[in-house]
């Protein structure tokens, strides 16, 4: 989810899955902007094999139009964490709407919320406000805090032109661009837990 420009109420819509052509609630927020629909729709292309009974964390949620996208397609949970609680009253407003009671909302930083006690998931969506730039603190405490599947796949959102500071076991599978955003699907390599654990 990155904070660009402000999206109307009611604008977002499910692509694919169950509820495709739902429509997300919106609150009126300063800066909240979804993943758009294009971009979307290439990743979970790219998740396609992967996503059916899935265990995901959607950290920065916003809207959570990319978690939403991963239940309609059939992802056991989804974890969500977002620190607006306006933003994510409106999220839980929109699970209960859909039923959909395999998705939880967490209120609160994602930095603060990985140094809570971990459960692994196999899919992880990062899209934090730009201006934050969280990309390589995210990255670090879910590799390091034992949040993540041995073979997780993590999806990054990021500027075009930014060169990231991401895990080495971090494997690039699948990237593309839309405007001055880069979209980009990593796999974590077997075993990277512990080649950092000896490093440290």
């Amino acid at each position: 989810m990155n904070r660009g420009r402000g999206v109307a109420p009611g604008r977002i819509r499910i692509i694919g899955g169950s509820l495709r052509n739902s429509r997300l609630q919106v609150p009126e927020l300063p800066g909240l902007r979804p993943t758009p629909e294009r971009v979307r729709e290439t990743l979970f292309n790219w998740l396609a094999p992967m996503i059916a009974g899935a265990r995901c964390l959607d950290l920065c949620a916003g809207t959570g139009a990319l978690g939403i996208e991963a239940l309609s397609r059939g992802a056991a949970s989804v974890q969500f964490v977002e620190r607006d609680a306006r933003a994510a009253q409106a999220l839980r407003d929109n699970l209960l709407r859909l039923k959909l009671s395999a998705g939880q909302v967490a209120a609160v930083e994602a930095g603060q919320f990985l140094q809570g006690a971990p459960q692994p998931h196999d899919v992880v969506f990062i899209d934090p406000p730009f201006a934050l730039e969280l990309w390589a603190t995210l990255a670090r405490q879910l590799e390091q805090g034992g949040w993540l599947a041995a073979r997780a796949w993590v999806y990054v959102e990021s500027p075009r032109a930014l060169a990231l500071q991401l895990p080495p076991g971090w494997q690039l599978q699948r990237e593309g661009h839309a405007g001055e955003v880069r979209h980009a699907l990593y796999r974590r390599a077997p075993g990277n837990a512990a080649a950092l654990a000896q490093r440290a």
